[in-house]
């Protein structure tokens, strides 16, 4: 079901906070990686209807990425092993700063790194930069430093990450959470504990496809990154009990195709939602999506989306 808004009352109020002091129109934003760095998208879309947008990972140096084959459809979703590739934060901000800092909508850069030093540095990078309105820490990396494990599944050191960034950053920091840990919440209150000004969640789950013809892994990586509507359930419950602990905002992700899909994760405790695959299927996805939570709480007469967050009757079920 998705909302249309025929009314012509004034538009409801849809701002949200998504951590420290930065304060959105709407609560919908792009997912790092399935946006590019937004101008791929302005002749498709009208920018300015985003709450923010997120770009691809952007890493201390330059990185070319994993070999293809690097993308394969999959049975409700999409597995990926693009490797992160990008132009490093130095070219980042010469030439991709230059045009999104003219968008007239917050920027938050999605970091990464292989070590603490790699952390640190490119947020000192960053300080200062015109448009910048905030960062997301991507800690699924491995830590090359301890043998390759990495900082989204070691809860001592995704605070130590968490710690290193915001020593370091003149914006709001967001870190945002691997699924492929045994409980989300210990994850979530070390990089809350870290001094994490939000919370955002999924990254995508671990899987793998096989071509049965050439008896080979579809993928030139082998394993990749799942997303899409097959994840949202696993996402959903997530940000449920994530919100449920923490105390911060929590950003929820995974498989948001439609604004049912984000009410969905507004009534279980998100503050806001990031739309990710969906922008492949459809690039105007992330819009319609806003339009239909304006819709919605207008048809609802809530006084704004606010009250929607975490509103969801977890009473038991009458039979």
């Amino acid at each position: 079901m998705e909302f249309v808004n025929n009314s012509r009352d004034a538009a409801p109020d849809l701002r949200v906070n998504i951590g420290g002091s930065l304060t959105i129109a709407n609560p919908v934003m792009t997912a790092s990686g399935t946006f590019g760095y937004a101008r791929e998208f302005e002749q498709l879309m009208n920018l300015h209807r985003l709450g923010a947008v997120i770009v691809k990972g952007i890493s201390l140096y330059p990185r070319q990425g994993n070999p293809p084959p690097r993308i394969v459809e999959t049975p409700c979703g999409m597995l990926n092993a693009i490797g992160l590739q990008n132009v490093g934060v130095e070219r980042f901000i010469a030439e991709k700063m230059v045009y999104l800092a003219g968008l007239n909508i917050p920027v938050i850069v999605n970091i990464l790194g292989d070590s603490l030093d790699e952390y640190r540095e490119i947020t000192e990078k960053l300080a200062g930069v015109e448009g910048v309105a905030g960062l997301e820490v991507n800690i699924s990396c491995p830590n090359v430093k301890k043998g390759g494990v990495a900082f989204g599944t070691d809860p001592a050191m995704a605070m130590a990450v968490t710690k290193a960034v915001k020593e370091r950053a003149d914006v709001p920091v967001m870190v945002k959470l691997s699924p492929n840990v045994s409980d989300i919440t210990v994850m979530a209150k070390s990089v809350e504990d870290g001094g994490a000004d939000a919370i955002s969640l999924i990254n995508t789950l671990i899987g793998m496809a096989v071509d049965v013809k050439t008896r080979k892994p579809v993928l030139g990586n082998i394993i990749g990154g799942l997303s899409g509507p097959a994840i949202k359930p696993i996402a959903l419950r997530m940000v449920y009990q994530v919100a449920g602990c923490v105390s911060v905002p929590v950003i929820g992700i995974g498989g948001i195709e439609n604004s049912e899909d984000a009410l969905e994760f507004l009534l279980a405790g998100a503050s806001a939602v990031q739309i990710g695959t969906a922008s492949f299927v459809n690039p105007r996805a992330s819009e319609e999506v806003v339009e239909g939570i304006s819709a919605y709480v207008t048809a609802e007469k809530l006084p704004s989306v606010r009250s929607l967050i975490g509103a969801l009757d977890v009473g038991l079920i009458e039979i």
